[in-house]
């Protein structure tokens, strides 16, 4: 290492005496960084490259712009009293190492809450405490350690995003020089003997070398710039094989040019990476189409309460949703667009956006942001937007709302790729040494066809475009997945857990009766506006029983969950929900589904539910009792016990008067038994529960509760397929693993006829993407008649 450069930025060093552990600095901001580094222990950063940091003089003035208030606005995506959330576009970003140091950002500067990367889109998403650091001096940080954004406000205002087209340009290049390559080897190809052709044969060959400078050193440049990072940080990857492929064609064919041995293998050398690229051109724009087929309208089925001018409410959804538009938002439910506060005691949890829970109080004529949660009764809100795509789906996606489920087979593919690559270095190695004794003419052929006839791409591609097309199958189902991951868990369940009230029941069809001294119509209007802030199923059921009654806006409300609600309105303090909390302890022996209400602490009476079964319950849990353990688990008391022993498989475990907590505990028990579990649940009380399942599934009627604790969305419309989803999922991982094999099978195949010599590289060239493209049609085949299945249903 030059000693004279600054260890840090590259930048000359020679007039100043900074040093420190034996190393010099150009300044004490480079040396302050590498002290960051070393203090917490992400030294090895400076081993993946060497001087990674900017120059400080480059950037010193540059972002002075980010401290215009206004111009900060416009480029954050989420901004309160306390935190600020920020995506910026990063063109540096390129390999595992990049995404190792921008998601540790927080090690860098304690003000950071967390930062997560998009590596596909080139994006960091950073989360940082406003009061104790700005975004001015995030971007610095980014900067001196090697990650300056691009920050452009057109791109941010119009929401235009730069195409990036040096794929297509690589593909035109390599394409064009292949073809002319191809033309000039044709005399060589036919053994053509002639003056003209005699005198100008050299002419041809210096032009194909001319031609495929080009493909070596541009088109075919992400292979070399991959594989030298792999080997820089101690990774074989796939690119590995491929660059030392094509570098020996190039030299040896230059070689046999400059010493007038022959033609050389150009034409095989620019074949190779045309089509290398053509494959990659293919896998990209199908990815791209998998990609942007699902936007936020498949993964968000949410809903809202819209109130309209003559004060009535309806539900639509939220892509109907447009600025000026008046919002009821009940309790827990998601805010989902920015608006204004109209009324209402707003207590907001934006732990879904920030990750932190404190509750943050806003009052009439506040600004609320998208992603926050209301904690205590109704607000109304006036719309300022229209939902954004992007931004909803980065807050269910968000790690920080999700632990990690890994999947075996993401794992299985990646293992899968490592020892490919070392087991196809071997053979060519072993096999390149046998030709070299036995005939050295071909040794060269066979080192290059083995290399390329044996990359793995189509192994890699099985398992995301199976699950990627199934995704959007399901999505179609009105089955709403997170990721593609959910899939693999669902396909390794053995334990499903069902809750009662909700989800094998519907609100729908419910017949209510009421017992106890009559309401009078200032007591209706008090115990319909309480009705109006929750988000109990048995709350919707009985508010939208009480017609001809109006609402007003509660002067207090609190909801305890898994026993009722609590509300004030003018001179009525209300109690509803279980006998227990109503009546202040008191137990009820009836075994009846009721909710009880209490007017200033006296008792008025209890509204009576006769639960309605959804269709195909039955049928569900008899497929289901086949392969998986099966058990219904509910707050509720036991009232129906008997009947659903008599309805459902008598292998089913019941479980009644269970709190919240219960519910959790029990899915935690199974899973400490070894069993998968899915838990299905209306989203309210099962929420800690739907966070602890392998697999959690948020069934919903109206689809207007939001629950990010869950792995997956249904509509209550499609209750009777989910045997079908939960078939699908097994029948998607067998679809991989015919994959594998298919894939497996080619190679050994072709590795057969590459090894012993009857294999050209171009052929090899050509048969590779091809390869993929067979998986890829595969897949997508195989997964449409798994949905066309599924729309039969």
């Amino acid at each position: 290492m030059n000693t004279t450069l600054c260890y840090h930025c590259g930048d000359s060093c020679e007039n100043t005496t900074i040093t420190l552990n034996e190393k010099r600095f150009c300044c004490n901001g480079c040396k302050t960084v590498y002290e960051i580094f070393s203090e917490n222990d992400l030294t090895c950063y400076y081993d993946l490259q060497e001087n990674p940091g900017a120059i400080p003089s480059e950037i010193e003035g540059k972002y002075d712009f980010l401290e215009n208030k206004e111009i900060i606005e416009k480029l954050l995506e989420f901004n309160d009293e306390h935190t600020q959330i920020v995506t910026l576009y990063i063109p540096h970003i390129h390999c595992s190492s990049c995404i190792w140091v921008l998601e540790n950002l927080h090690k860098l500067n304690d003000k950071i809450n967390s930062s997560q990367v998009d590596f596909p889109k080139k994006t960091v998403r950073v989360s940082y405490d406003a009061t104790l650091t700005s975004l001015k001096e995030i971007v610095l940080l980014l900067s001196t350690i090697g990650y300056e954004p691009y920050i452009s406000l057109e791109d941010y205002e119009t929401g235009k995003k730069k195409v990036n087209r040096s794929l297509i340009y690589k593909l035109g290049i390599a394409g064009f020089a292949f073809g002319n390559v191809m033309f000039l080897s044709f005399p060589e190809y036919f053994e053509v003997d002639g003056f003209w052709l005699n005198q100008y044969k050299n002419i041809f060959r210096w032009l194909m070398f001319v031609f495929s400078l080009p493909v070596v050193f541009y088109a075919a440049n992400d292979y070399f710039v991959s594989a030298y990072k792999g080997l820089r940080s101690k990774i074989l990857n796939i690119d590995v094989p491929i660059a030392l492929g094509v570098s020996v064609l190039f030299i040896r064919s230059t070689i046999e040019i400059i010493f007038d041995l022959g033609t050389g293998f150009f034409d095989s050398l620019t074949g190779l990476v045309f089509f290398l690229l053509l494959g990659k051109f293919f896998q990209q724009k199908t990815y791209n189409f998998l990609s942007f087929e699902r936007d936020y309208k498949s993964y968000f089925p949410i809903a809202v309460t819209r109130i309209l001018s003559d004060k009535t409410e309806e539900n639509v959804q939220i892509y109907d949703v447009k600025k000026g538009d008046r919002l009821l938002i009940r309790h827990q439910e998601l805010i989902p667009v920015d608006g204004i506060l109209i009324n209402g005691d707003a207590q907001i949890d934006y732990s879904f956006v920030t990750g932190e829970a404190e509750p943050v109080t806003k009052k009439s004529g506040d600004k609320l942001f998208a992603g926050g949660k209301q904690l205590t009764g109704v607000l109304e809100m006036q719309v300022l937007a229209s939902v954004s795509q992007s931004y909803l789906t980065q807050l269910w996606s968000n790690d920080v709302f999700k632990n990690d489920k890994s999947s075996s087979f993401k794992t299985l593919t990646d293992k899968i790729s490592k020892n490919f690559t070392i087991i196809v270095l071997t053979i060519a190695i072993l096999s390149t040494t046998f030709w070299l004794f036995f005939d050295d003419s071909k040794a060269l052929n066979v080192f290059t066809a083995v290399l390329i006839i044996a990359c793995p791409c189509a192994i890699a591609l099985a398992a995301p475009f199976t699950l990627g097309n199934l995704l959007r199958i399901f999505g179609k189902q009105k089955f709403y997945l997170k990721n593609a991951t959910v899939i693999e868990q669902l396909a390794g369940v053995d334990t499903v857990i069902f809750d009662k009230t909700g989800t094998l029941t519907t609100n729908k069809e419910s017949t209510i009766t009421y017992e106890g001294s009559p309401l009078i119509m200032e007591e209706k209007i008090a115990l319909k506006s309480s009705l109006r802030a929750s988000n109990h199923p048995l709350s919707r059921i009985l508010y939208n029983s009480l017609n001809n009654v109006n609402t007003e806006v509660l002067e207090g409300y609190n909801e305890y969950l898994g026993k009722g609600i609590e509300t004030k309105l003018k001179n009525n303090s209300l109690k509803i929900g279980a006998a227990s909390f109503v009546k202040n302890g008191k137990e009820e022996s009836s075994f009846d589904t009721s909710v009880h209400v209490s007017v200033n602490e006296n008792y008025k009476g209890k509204f009576r539910f006769k639960n309605a079964y959804r269709k195909g319950v039955k049928s569900i849990f008899n497929t289901l009792k086949r392969s998986y353990f099966l058990a219904v688990i509910s707050g509720d008391n036991e009232g129906e016990k008997v009947y659903l022993k008599e309805f459902l498989p008598k292998e089913t475990t019941f479980l009644f008067n269970q709190k919240p907590d219960d519910k959790l505990q029990f899915a935690e028990s199974q899973q400490n038994l070894g069993r998968n579990v899915a838990m299905i649940g209306d989203g309210l009380n099962d929420a800690g529960a739907l966070a602890q399942s392998n697999v959690g599934i948020a069934l919903s009627e109206n689809i207007n509760v939001f629950s990010p604790a869950c792995d997956a969305i249904l509509d209550a419309s499609q209750f009777d397929k989910i045997s079908a989803f939960f078939k699908a999922s097994k029948k998607a991982i067998t679809i991989i693993k015919y994959c594998f094999a298919l894939s497996l099978l080619y190679n050994v195949v072709g590795l057969y006829f590459a090894v012993t010599g009857q294999l050209m590289p171009v052929i090899a060239a050509i048969l590779m993407p091809l390869s993929s493209i067979s998986i890829v049609v595969f897949t997508t085949i195989s997964t449409n008649i798994i949905g066309k299945k599924l729309r039969k249903l």
